[in-house]
């Protein structure tokens, strides 16, 4: 049982944003670990890459689902079995068992991703305005910036001790996280249950599995264009198609008719594009700095890199809220994208020495933690609040795609500029300048935010 109610929310903020950013180290502790992995279970290293994919995929295929069941009264129900089921995939990662098992642990680990949008409904029902404002946008920051918090540690644990003791911390975590929750966390208000809309899931789910998974694999693009292309079209006429249906729906699985509101969908354009330049250059970063002929760092030393990234985007999550009493949300968001175009001009103008780069990450943590906490924001702004689980599961949908596209993108022009082992400068110096491009357009996407929504 949850504690009562005076205790129980002195410690609700600290342990939403717990959960928040535990979900997000844990969700993306496959990264550093993926030569480690390929070397230990002795597979290639695009096989390996699959303990980072099959945990965003089925963070991104669970998070609308469990966004409708959790906009009713048993959230707390469907965040517990959701923290439950990252337990069990934890366990799976640490005990030595096949190759297989330890993907299907992965992807269990990978459903607690769609637990931050419930942790946003819960702060917005449970705390007073000024609190819920501020917590929803730490959580955001979390979602994000977190990433790099754990890349770190787990690096020099994997250097330390293998690769089950990095998965034992992830294992650790989640337990923590499941205890705080079962304590702490309170149930939903009273209010009619949330029916799901079966063929709605089921409609989303391999939509989404077809988009993602084809995005994501850049030797599909490059050795078979064409059955890519296809892939991707199909995969967008799906969701074009559900888009419809959902319309239609009586109770849907979500709620399409918040995504004509202009400053939602505009919000969910700018998640987009922003995120597609946001990860390219992370991960145009990261790779560059681990390149042999550029500096050769290792895997604790490059998760040394990220560091700044996550502690200059957590200041800025904290900064936002103060901001916003004197900026609107619109203006804030645009400030950040500048912020992230000011970091891909760094990087693709001045590389030559390792602090440069590192700059340029830092910068785009402080970018990426602004845009991320003032995100929700535009969202609720116009968004009961019955329905804050189910329009911020969309838009961690929205950024996943992002993302995505951004690593794939990434991968992409890095490859076209390799002629033996690494790619050339001018591939990272092309990577740059199109993310420069993408992010002008997220501001002009933002510019079309309608001002009388922007202070709400």
């Amino acid at each position: 049982m949850p504690m009562n109610t005076a205790t129980g929310t002195r410690f609700l903020i600290p342990v939403v944003v717990f959960v928040g950013l535990v979900v997000a180290v844990v969700g993306s502790l496959g990264a550093p670990l993926i030569t480690a992995v390929a070397q230990q279970y002795d597979v290639s290293l695009a096989a390996a890459q699959w303990t980072l994919t099959i945990a965003l995929l089925s963070g991104a295929l669970a998070t609308p689902l469990l966004g409708r069941l959790g906009s009713g009264p048993r959230r707390r129900t469907v965040v517990l079995a959701a923290l439950g089921v990252g337990v069990a995939g934890s366990v799976l990662t640490v005990i030595p068992l096949p190759f297989a098992l330890l993907l299907i642990g992965r992807a269990g680990q990978g459903v607690g991703l769609s637990l931050t949008p419930l942790m946003m409904a819960t702060a917005r029902d449970h705390l007073d305005e000024a609190q819920s404002g501020s917590t929803i946008a730490l959580l955001s920051v979390a979602s994000t910036a977190g990433i790099g918090v754990g890349y770190p540690l787990a690096g020099l644990l994997t250097d330390l001790a293998g690769i089950r003791a990095a998965y034992a911390l992830g294992l650790v975590v989640t337990v923590a996280a499941l205890g705080a929750a079962i304590v702490v966390l309170p149930q939903a208000p009273a209010r009619s249950s949330a029916r799901v809309d079966v063929r709605g899931a089921v409609l989303l789910t391999v939509a989404l599995l077809a988009l993602l998974l084809v995005i994501s694999q850049t030797t599909l693009w490059r050795q078979h264009a064409t059955a890519a292309a296809a892939v991707l079209v199909v995969s967008l006429l799906l969701l074009a198609v559900w888009a419809v249906l959902e319309a239609r729906t009586v109770k849907p699985l979500v709620d399409v008719r918040l995504l004509r509101h202009p400053a939602v969908a505009a919000a969910n354009l700018a998640m987009l594009t922003g995120g597609v330049g946001m990860y390219l250059l992370l991960s145009l970063i990261t790779r560059y700095v681990q390149t042999p002929t550029t500096f050769g760092l290792d895997t604790f030393q490059a998760g040394l890199v990220l560091v700044p990234f996550s502690l200059l985007g957590f200041t800025a999550g904290k900064l936002a809220p103060r901001l916003r009493t004197k900026l609107s949300a619109r203006t804030l968001l645009a400030a950040s994208t500048t912020v992230v175009l000011a970091a891909f001009l760094l990087f693709a103008l001045a590389r030559g020495h390792l602090a440069e780069p590192v700059i340029a990450m830092s910068i785009l943590g402080f970018g990426v933690g602004a845009f991320s906490a003032a995100m929700p924001a535009v969202i609720l702004a116009v968004t009961p609040k019955a329905e804050t689980a189910s329009a911020m599961s969309v838009n961690q949908v929205v950024r996943s795609v992002g993302f995505s596209i951004g690593s794939a993108l990434g991968g992409l022009i890095l490859a076209s500029h390799t002629t033996n082992v690494f790619p050339r400068e001018s591939g990272y110096t092309t990577a740059a300048w199109t993310g420069a491009v993408i992010t002008v357009a997220t501001l002009l996407t933002i510019a079309s935010l309608k001002s009388r929504f922007a202070r709400r």
